[in-house]
């Protein structure tokens, strides 16, 4: 089979397609057949080994895929060959074939095609969680997304507004505001040219924003923390900005406000039964029509590279996905 390698860390561009030998699944393994993988923004971190998670060279990227399930191990009861699936697997996605642990896949629904399916679950269940869970977001509340045309922020604008909040959009051009503003955003600021704490103590006409959404990072986190109000929740998702903010400890305590952790494949993990009430609750506003997956882009396996590329370099709104089997 075929499969985007990374045989040394370093850029996209070091990323090679070779064959490599068949896999055979375990006792308690299914072995899918990928038909789309999502990029997401840990693929641009493994193959740097920048990630929490290290695997032994050479490896796939790709964490997040659907396809249909080719072969089952002896153990394995809750799925069988030709069943159409989900599954996470941290890499080895951007492949024609992953093995994954079988009591992790997740049935996929009728009504989801497989370009679709790769790219909804980890953006909006991290969104859902993060707004839901953590934050506890209330209806009439406002919700500031940060890096709000990436594909875990137009989650966060579509589900601040399913939960009944006042939705703010930061981003990093107008072209990409625009796209936030089709998802639902009330507000938008673009931080390249407009003083973020200036405009948002405007729009919120003195009060701040109660949940900050910062899948970002570097300097925006601490201007955000500064405009949030007073029981306000700031919720760190990520760092696609490249640096880890230090923020002055002093802010927290006065404003009364709270710095709050999202790690959604940790929670996914230990707390399997609330993430499949999470998923169910999302499936259910795709079904309704209240989500709308942005998918920017579909690349051959062959051009897998150049897709995590274009999200590195922050030039994508939505999601790209990748499909192993052609187009």
């Amino acid at each position: 089979m075929k499969a985007l390698l990374c045989k040394t860390f370093g850029p996209p561009e070091t990323l090679v397609v070779e064959n490599v030998p068949d896999l055979v699944p375990n006792e308690n393994q299914a072995l899918v057949r990928v038909h789309a993988a999502g990029v997401n923004f840990p693929d641009t971190l493994i193959i740097q080994n920048k990630y929490q998670f290290k695997p032994e060279l050479p490896f796939s990227p790709g964490g997040e895929c659907s396809g249909v399930v080719a072969a089952v191990g002896a153990k394995v009861k809750n799925v069988k060959p030709g069943d159409k699936v989900i599954c996470f697997t941290g890499w080895g996605a951007f492949a024609e074939a992953v093995l994954a642990d079988a009591r992790a896949l997740i049935p996929m629904p009728a009504e989801l095609d497989f370009v679709t399916a790769a790219s909804f679950v980890m953006t909006y269940a991290t969104s859902y969680h993060a707004l839901k869970d953590r934050a506890a977001l209330k209806a009439g509340e406002t919700l500031l997304v940060l890096g709000a045309s990436g594909g875990v922020g137009l989650a966060a604008i579509e589900i601040g507004k399913a939960l009944g909040a006042k939705v703010i959009a930061a981003a990093s051009s107008a072209e990409k505001l625009a796209v936030c503003k089709d998802h639902g955003a009330d507000e938008t600021l673009d931080y390249t040219t407009e003083d973020l704490k200036a405009r948002l103590k405007e729009i919120t006409g003195g009060k701040g924003v109660d949940v900050v959404y910062d899948p970002v990072g570097g300097d925006y986190s601490e201007a955000a923390f500064r405009s949030i109000a007073w029981r306000g929740r700031h919720l760190v998702i990520g760092f696609a900005n490249g640096e880890i903010p230090k923020l002055p400890l002093n802010l927290p305590l006065l404003k009364g406000a709270s710095l709050v952790g999202v790690f959604w494949g940790d929670y996914a993990r230990r707390e399997p039964m609330n993430n499949l009430m999470d998923l169910r609750a999302l499936l259910g506003w795709l079904k309704e029509g209240r989500l709308k997956p942005h998918i920017a882009g579909t690349f051959p396996l062959e051009r897998g590279g150049e897709a995590i590329r274009q999200l590195m370099d922050r030039k994508v709104s939505g999601k790209l996905v990748v499909t192993p089997q052609g187009s």
